[in-house]
């Protein structure tokens, strides 16, 4: 199947790069005529991998394409193959190459921090910055997280204030205890009531169970409770032994295998036509005590085993990690220095191989559903379904119109109709209207007139009609428009509303009472933005009558007067004959001296302004 790619053809830049390469381990970059960077690789041997893409017939054929591409390679000659692949990933993230599998982690996920600073604060964050603080994680599920900060507050009695608690404040008494202080959940370390050395022990069994050392941690503490009944310090102690009851609980619930499985980091890969999803867990006395999965977007067909290193080096670099011994759902073909890489068949390590598979699976069929539900067509299904159900109609509204109304003090009175079909502008169909039957600024008659026109026509024309109509105005319009709907025989076959702008609450016909929609939900958001389009569609053809009704003025008689200046003075007289009315400074006003000078001029010629 190869074979039919052929074997690409060399040039001579490329056959002296290839005849100089060393049989040593590294990273090589292929470039193209431009320079870019558009793939990355590791190699064991850089001369007999690089080679081999342009010696023997292409895999598939995206690299075939690749290959017909690259112009220049560019070697980076490493000591082993563990810094080859830590280069490879920090070089694929900094150069983003079109033909490497890319990561596809679009969340930032949450971090336990353990801030570093007088009498350490622990807190959730999404911003990991390297200013010496600890970061436990991350969190791909908010309830894990949730649980373990609610547990470690149970236990510790640590400050959630955000107080630079150094010597020199605390001795001047700058601060005040809280609330957190008299309720019992801090010691309060601001006054001096807790010392830094009695603090950071806590801090200490806190990093510890974050590590997943929840044993050593209960050790100590049993030790701690003996030593404080053997001194008669009973509620002391009885505090210690809540403490440990509350922590083999939680360690209870974590352990999945067998305790003798020391410190294990498990790795497992599942991929489909499109991406790998590489799964992570940590294991720590036999306690599941972190879970982790990324997906990985493929371009080149690349297999699972490349998909898994690529995942392993990529989870492993973001979670700082000193397990002496790595499972695998299938073998790989590299080393890392002290660690012990293990394909385990069957077993306690291999049911924990099983269960990492199981999440990979899962995070597989989470990012397929949520692919499909961020859909275009997915997605306007959805708020489409969302506004039937808000607006209790019996039909999908799958093609909307909305009519607005626009004039000035009754003049160049006009309306608009947009048209949305599966959630999106049909200006094909848009319409403007010139007002005809109503004079002086009548927006009921006006709205009346134009749903009226509207349907008679699409009626006569055998045109499909809309599911839902869209009024912009309260009341009033609305039952203008259901006026027209009723006269044409339309009543309890269209869904009529109307949207009143100082609230955004939606009218019914013969419904005193409005809708208020969620103001932040789908459906508002979605009647809004027809509403404005309409809006803006009306007004543009409004301001295009204006401009027009200029160049049949009087004022265009005028010397030395534009375009502008007639449309203020129209707009600020309502009319040529207040105009011709005004004093010389009402119009002086408007326009300024000297052409207010030119205006009175010309409709008093016998006056001087002056």
């Amino acid at each position: 199947m190869s074979k039919r790619y052929g074997i690409p053809k060399i040039s001579a830049a490329i056959q002296d790069t290839l005849q100089i390469l060393p049989d040593k381990p590294g990273v090589y970059q292929f470039t193209d005529k431009d320079g870019k960077v558009i793939y990355v690789g590791k190699a064991k041997n850089l001369k007999r991998r690089v080679s081999s893409y342009f010696h023997k017939h292409p895999e598939n054929a995206k690299t075939a394409v690749m290959i017909r591409k690259v112009a220049a390679i560019h070697p980076i000659i490493v000591d082993n193959e563990a810094e080859a692949l830590l280069l490879e990933n920090t070089l694929i993230k900094k150069k983003q190459p079109r033909y490497n599998v890319m990561l596809k982690d679009d969340k930032t996920y949450p971090w336990i921090c353990v801030k570093n600073e007088p009498f350490p604060r622990v807190f959730i964050t999404r911003n990991v910055i390297r200013d010496g603080s600890r970061y436990y994680g991350p969190f791909t599920s908010g309830i894990t997280w949730k649980n373990m900060l609610k547990m470690i507050r149970s236990l510790y009695k640590i400050r959630t204030c955000n107080y630079l608690l150094n010597n020199a404040n605390i001795e001047s008494r700058k601060f005040k205890v809280c609330l957190e202080y008299h309720i019992g959940n801090c010691l309060g370390p601001c006054v001096g009531k807790q010392s830094e050395q009695d603090y950071l022990a806590q801090i200490d069994q806190i990093e510890r169970i974050l590590k997943g050392q929840t044993n050593s941690v209960i050790r100590n503490l049993k030790q701690e409770m003996r030593m404080l009944a053997e001194k008669f310090a009973f509620e002391q102690a009885e505090e210690i032994k809540e403490r440990i009851f509350m922590l083999e609980k939680f360690q209870a619930k974590s352990t999945v295998v067998n305790p003798k499985i020391k410190h294990v980091d498990v790795f497992s890969v599942v991929s489909d036509d499109r991406a790998g999803y590489v799964n992570f867990l940590k294991i720590i006395d036999g306690a599941l005590v972190q879970s982790h999965s990324v997906e990985l977007r493929k371009k080149l067909e690349e297999t699972d085993n490349e998909l898994l290193e690529i995942g392993m080096v990529e989870i492993r670099q973001r979670i700082s990690n000193n397990a002496s011994e790595i499972l695998v759902s299938q073998p790989v073909d590299f080393v890392l220095p002290g660690v012990k890489i293990t394909h385990p068949q069957r077993g306690d390590k291999k049911a924990l191989v099983d269960l990492s598979l199981k999440n990979a699976y899962y995070y597989q069929l989470a990012r397929r559903k949520e692919q499909i539900k961020q859909s275009p067509a997915t997605r306007i299904t959805r708020k489409l379904n969302t506004l039937q159900k808000d607006l209790r109609m019996k039909k999908l509204p799958v093609h909307i119109e909305c009519f607005d109304n626009s004039n000035i003090m009754g003049r160049h009175a006009v309306a608009a109709c947009v048209v949305f079909r599966y959630g999106k502008p049909r200006k094909s169909d848009y319409r403007h209207y010139n007002i005809k039957t109503v004079t002086g600024p009548d927006d009921y008659a006006s709205m009346k007139e134009i749903v009226y026109r509207r349907y008679r026509r699409l009626i006569e024309e055998k045109r499909a009609l809309p599911q839902l109509i869209i009024v912009d105005g309260g009341k009033g319009q609305l039952n203008a428009a259901m006026e027209s709907i009723e006269k044409l025989g339309l009543r309890n076959k269209i869904t009529l509303i109307g949207i009143a702008k100082r609230l955004e609450e939606i009218y019914f016909p013969d419904d005193p009472v409005p809708l208020a929609l969620n103001k932040s939900g789908e459906s508002l958001r979605m009647i809004q933005q027809i509403r404005n389009e309409a809006h803006r569609f009306g007004i543009t053809h409004h301001r295009k009558r204006r401009q027009h009704s200029l160049f049949d003025s009087e004022l265009n008689q005028i010397t030395g007067i534009g375009d502008k200046t007639k449309e203020k003075l129209l707009t600020s007289f309502e009319g040529v004959s207040k105009i011709a009315e005004a004093d010389f400074e009402q119009i002086s006003k408007v326009t300024g001296p000297a052409k207010a000078r030119l205006i009175y001029r010309f409709f008093h010629p016998n006056s001087n302004p002056d």
